[in-house]
């Protein structure tokens, strides 16, 4: 039971790194900041008992390469005369989430005695279930949903009020894109576990791996339909590993009665749940318009067409304008054009950030989050197709936000190459953060 307990608890960490969101008691202090803290304060406890804390050559690298990122941010700041520093302070993003790795990974260490990355991966999957599961006990229940109001003060740049206005689902602290880009990267960590032979020999862990990836595919596009990327990866991936291996194939039976299962319950569920209905409708709209209407017809798809604005001058292409959050709302001495949405009216990632520090700063954080997967990569070998796929998700999900997922790869930094801890306690070490 303890046991348990404590598993429920780490959970509950894991989801506060990976949903992070604001106490209504703490305003302006979200979960990952406040686990980045205590970090702080027990890589200190760890210092004055005699440890020491050294940078690798890895991490040392990796901050050189945000520093550059954020003068790319910070040029263009400071050039444009704007006050937009969202990215100018990349570094300072990059090592909070890492203190906030740090915590989430020692804290399943602590109570698994070992860290791995399947170990890192089980518990994203489970805390993205649960989150699928709070957010249709939200939908269902307006006390509970009232509860979570009261009790939670915002959720990743998104209010109450404006989630309330819209149709989709949200849990706590998973909302909108940023939900749907994690989203999709777990779907594709269960998509490269499923077809590992010692998860093919398992039939228990098989169907807990399909049975978690139906309900994050589903309930996750009621979300944020983005989570759609995360599905279509994984299929392509599936259909890769079916053509190299026959030994796969058998999988293929798994994958088709985990489909039936799951079209079988969502009609069930279609037919005698209005809720429900308009959730599934609003999540998988362009299949419904397809067969309603004979072509393939997504409300957002359509916005999307409308937000790729390109930039008018050379001088944006090279350094941007210094805006990536809409000026109107963010800087009172902005004289402009009045935009929906976001700078220049467009939610395009890679145009986001074009608009921000121009291509410039665009090579420079592509080159980062390269780097990022290279060194996961190459810590743990046969991991390599993972992370390859996970760097894929962040690429692919910047044709859409500009959210990007360095805080997967965070926590893998967090974890040393060879599961062996022995004097490595409160070091900043050889092969990651470990504690």
């Amino acid at each position: 039971m303890l046991k348990y307990l404590g598993i429920l608890i780490v959970g509950i960490l894991t989801s506060f790194y990976f949903f992070p969101f604001e106490f209504a008691i703490l305003p302006g202090a979200n979960t990952k900041m406040i686990l980045a803290g205590i970090s702080l304060v027990v890589l200190a406890f760890q210092l004055a008992r005699g440890g020491r804390a050294v940078i690798n050559r890895e991490l040392f690298t990796l901050s050189i390469l945000a520093g550059m990122v954020s003068l790319a941010g910070l040029a263009s700041v400071t050039f444009n005369e704007t006050n937009d520093y969202t990215y100018a302070t990349y570094i300072i993003s990059m090592w909070v989430w890492l203190g906030g790795a740090y915590m989430a990974v020692s804290a399943m260490r602590g109570l698994h005695g070992r860290i791995s990355v399947a170990l890192i991966a089980n518990y994203l999957i489970g805390v993205c279930v649960a989150q699928c599961i709070i957010a249709l006990l939200i939908d269902a229940s307006p006390a509970f949903k009232d509860i979570v109001n009261t009790y939670i003060a915002s959720f990743d740049f998104v209010q109450f009020d404006q989630l309330n206005e819209g149709e989709r689902l949200y849990g706590i602290g998973a909302t909108l894109d940023v939900a749907g880009l994690r989203f999709s990267t777990v779907l594709a960590m269960i998509a490269y576990f499923c077809v590992q032979p010692n998860i093919r020999a398992n039939n228990v862990k098989l169907v807990c791996y399909l049975a978690s990836f139906c309900i994050i595919a589903i309930v996750g596009n009621m979300m944020a339909r983005t989570t759609t990327m995360g599905v279509g990866l994984a299929v392509l991936y599936w259909l890769y590993k079916l053509l190299q291996d026959k030994n796969n194939r058998k999988f293929l039976w798994w994958i088709a009665g985990a489909v039936v299962i799951a079209v079988a319950i969502s009609t069930y569920m279609y037919r005698v749940s209005p809720e429900f209905r308009e959730n599934i409708r609003f999540a998988f709209e362009g299949f419904f318009s397809l067969v309603e209407k004979g072509e393939w017809e997504v409300s957002s798809n359509n916005r999307l067409k409308n937000m790729f604005v390109f930039p008018d001058n050379l001088k944006t292409w090279i350094i941007g304008d210094g805006y990536i959050e809409n000026p109107y709302n963010r800087d009172p001495y902005y004289t402009g054009p009045r935009f929906g949405g976001y700078y220049m009216g467009t939610d395009v990632g890679y145009l986001r950030f074009i608009f921000y520090f121009g291509i410039i700063g665009l090579v420079l954080f592509i080159y980062f989050f390269g780097r990022v997967a290279q060194i996961c990569a190459r810590r743990f070998n046969s991991y390599k197709m993972l992370f390859l796929m996970i760097l894929a998700v962040n690429m692919i999900g910047w044709v859409k936000v500009s959210t990007d997922i360095f805080l997967v790869f965070a926590l893998f930094l967090c974890v040393a190459e060879e599961e062996d801890v022995e004097g490595v306690e409160g070091t900043i070490g050889a092969k990651g953060i470990n504690g």
